[in-house]
């Protein structure tokens, strides 16, 4: 297939141009800077100049594409629905496929699966005007929700330890640490969202890897002993409104896409990986 993405030379769209390619899929990624550009040629895809606020690039790429993988990040709400809109109409009855996120579902009871009601704290609550206008759209539009992601270099994470750890040098985790983390490796989003192309039109899929630590063990194999608890107050000091959903107690299964992608998460030791890096 021909695919085009965006947020290509970021961290899960670099991974993603891997997946894509070793599938035999063409990749298009857009491409905002010289040095983004030469990111994704590395990677094996040809880079599409433009930035994400500019509409008629997006519908153009779109519609030279079978298939359409959104995933950079947008600043608004409004922007990012009005790059998902001119995608998916360049696209036609091409695939499009939308990034979510895990945090939508605020603090769950115990396992739970995309049917779980949305309670978002504020700072992705703009996320569900979002998706379910994409839904909505009447289109061949799938949702990928994924996780708190890490593996390999610019992990999602570190934002949260390395924003209130710079004071006290230790890694820090919020109240008791107790909370849990829903968390998926980087190679292993990058393939639900290659196995996302064939998936039916209006699914929506938990990208979650099977193995939720607390933030507490999360921060002891990070920091070797070196931790430190903050309040939820300090952490909003520190890094902003995201805190809240860093203090968030998840855990999700990703049953839907193995059973109807056939996605097979193969790492499920984050605890290792993250303690060796």
């Amino acid at each position: 297939m021909k695919v085009f993405l965006t947020g290509g030379s970021g961290y899960i769209g670099r991974a993603t141009i891997d997946a894509l390619t070793a599938r035999g899929h063409e990749v298009r990624a857009l491409a905002r800077t010289e040095g983004a550009a030469e990111a994704v040629r590395r990677h094996g895809a040809e880079p599409v100049i433009g930035v994400l606020t500019d509409a008629a690039t997006l519908h153009r790429a779109a519609a030279t594409a079978d298939a359409v993988i959104h995933l950079a990040q947008a600043s608004t709400a409004e922007e990012d629905l009005a790059a998902a809109v001119a995608m998916m109409d360049g696209a036609g009855s091409g695939v499009y496929v939308h990034t979510g996120g895990t945090w939508v579902y605020g603090d769950t009871d115990g396992i739970v699966d995309e049917t779980a009601p949305w309670n978002p704290p504020p700072v992705v609550a703009w996320r569900k005007q979002v998706e379910d206008s994409v839904l909505e759209r009447g289109q061949h539009a799938v949702i990928v929700q994924p996780g708190l992601v890490y593996g390999g270099e610019n992990r999602l994470i570190d934002f949260f330890f390395t924003q209130p750890g710079r004071e006290t040098g230790a890694v820090p985790y919020i109240g008791d640490g107790t909370n849990n983390w829903a968390l998926v490796h980087v190679e292993d989003i990058a393939t639900l969202y290659a196995a996302a192309l064939n998936a039916p039109a209006g699914a929506v899929y938990l990208g979650v890897g099977g193995v939720g630590p607390t933030a507490r063990e999360v921060a002891e194999a990070l920091g070797r002993g070196s931790t430190i608890s903050i309040t939820v107050g300090q952490a909003r000091e520190r890094m902003g409104p995201v805190a809240d959903a860093f203090a968030l107690d998840q855990r999700f299964s990703a049953a839907r896409a193995v059973k109807d992608l056939g996605w097979k998460p193969l790492h499920d030791d984050p605890l290792t990986v993250l303690a060796g890096s």
